[in-house]
């Protein structure tokens, strides 16, 4: 079993008024999920969509 954290990452042109998410492509191969978050609320709920 992994133990693997997310990497977070938001796009280059999310600069632009804040309203960001964020994606950790990392778990894609070992768990079959993309996590996504607000990247306003790093701390809050997260979605799992399969990848």
């Amino acid at each position: 079993m992994t133990t693997e954290s997310p990497r977070w990452y938001k796009s280059s042109y999310s600069e632009n008024g804040g309203q960001c998410i964020e994606v950790a492509t990392n778990l894609a191969p070992t768990h079959g999920t993309v996590p996504i978050r607000d990247s306003k609320n790093p701390t809050g709920p997260t979605l799992a969509i399969p990848a």
